[in-house]
């Protein structure tokens, strides 16, 4: 166990900042710049300068480069040996109560176009428009009075992103990734074969259930797109994690909008703190988390962890112009007073910035190469990048192979 560094007298305050997918590609309408590029975040880029500054593998050669698999590395958790899918970590967000027999699924609603056939329809959008939780719940319920039974149960969570806990079912179906598959008909990647058609038959009904459900007829109405179906996906068995603080000797909190990291919070042992008006788009409580942020840091955690979904989700959206926005927003709303509190607060403190994984506005959804970092000591100025981007980052030729170290190297004196 490492533990909590003391520097005269002081102990080492530090803060983790994600901006969920915010690295990109360069982008045709953006002067073949990229988002980090174009967007203007002087907090970032005035810390970097003084940084160690590289780029950093999350995603383990050979696996999915995914949310859950990332944010485990950044937590040092090895996602080789820890990730079991997102939706186990998410269900233990939403209090629910695994057994061993139990296997969790992601269960999106998604929109599928108007096609009379079900296989034939496009995915149109993964998110459903970004439903409201309000309305979601509603057609969840529709769902479990329909197709629940003793085996199987659907469970609300936050926007789109929704759970199915299945007993004695298959917790290792390749299912397709919805977000992979915008614009795309859906006919070759909904679950086939004997082990597959469970899932199929109860996708197929919930389109049958939802598309004229009352909550999508004042959606319709309203011109926004209709949670016409569920899509499945991530299954895993209920995880376990070791105890982050038993393994840093660090008291760590963690903020984000998400049940995935919420998840992945409270099975470290971590503290999980929510924040009113934290949606995991564009919109969501950027003050409020600094805000939550600086109070966890008076209230004694060394250590805390702000995760933002905003940029991940212009991403997915293909926005452009959200996407740079987000990026401004978690600069001068979170990091700048963030900085702030520590910078005068005279004890030591870190501050590591890095996109999880990077969501292309290109592809719409996550690709693995390595993502930029820069890691910040009040204690030792460093001569790093003028400005924080993709290319400055890949410059320095510093490169970690292994997310999993990132943490250790943040506590080493």
């Amino acid at each position: 166990m490492i533990l909590s560094k003391s520097i005269n007298g002081f102990f080492m305050k530090y803060l983790i900042l994600v901006p969920d997918g915010m690295a990109d590609w360069r982008v045709p309408s953006l002067d073949g710049k990229t988002p980090m590029e174009v967007a203007n975040k002087p907090c970032m880029d005035m810390l970097s300068s003084l940084s160690l500054c590289g780029t950093v593998s999350n995603v383990p050669e050979g696996m999915v480069p995914e949310s859950d698999t990332a944010n485990l590395s950044i937590f040092s958790y090895d996602p080789k040996t820890y990730s079991k899918g997102r939706s186990p970590l998410e269900a233990v967000s939403m209090g629910i109560d695994m057994q061993p027999e139990d296997t969790a699924y992601r269960c999106n609603f998604v929109t599928l176009s108007d096609e009379f056939d079900y296989d034939q329809k496009i995915m149109v959008d993964n998110s459903a428009d970004e439903i409201s939780t309000p309305e979601a719940d509603e057609l969840i319920k529709a769902l479990n009075a329909a197709l629940s039974d003793e085996c199987r149960r659907f469970y609300t969570g936050v926007s789109y992103r929704h759970c199915l806990i299945w007993k004695d079912a298959d917790d290792l179906f390749p299912f397709a990734r919805p977000h992979d598959i915008i614009g795309q008909k859906i006919s070759e990647h909904l679950p086939s074969g004997e082990t597959g058609a469970p899932f199929y038959r109860l996708m197929r009904a919930s389109y049958d259930i939802l598309k004229d459900h009352p909550v999508n007829i004042e959606r319709r109405k309203k011109g926004k797109r209709i949670a016409n179906s569920i899509w499945l996906w991530s299954p895993g068995k209920k995880p376990a994690l070791p105890s982050f603080e038993e393994k840093w000797g660090l008291r760590g909190a963690v903020i984000s909008a998400v049940d995935l990291l919420k998840g992945i919070a409270i099975c470290a042992g971590m503290t999980s703190i929510d924040v009113e008006g934290a949606t995991g788009n564009i919109h969501t409580n950027y003050k409020g988390k600094a805000d939550a942020a600086i109070r966890a840091f008076k209230e004694g955690y060394d250590l805390v962890y702000i995760h933002v979904e905003a940029p991940d989700e212009a991403g997915h959206r293909g926005e452009v112009e959200n996407k740079c926005l987000s990026i401004e927003y978690i600069d001068e709303q979170i990091l700048r007073p963030v900085y702030d509190y520590l910078h005068s607060s005279d004890e030591p403190y870190k501050i590591l910035v890095l996109p999880d994984h990077p969501t292309p506005l290109e592809i719409r959804t996550h690709s693995k190469e390595p993502v930029p970092f820069f890691l910040y000591n009040s204690s030792a100025r460093l001569k790093g990048v003028s400005c924080f981007t993709e290319e400055t980052a890949k410059s320095t030729g510093y490169h970690i192979p292994d997310g999993c170290d990132l943490i250790g190297l943040l506590t080493d004196a």
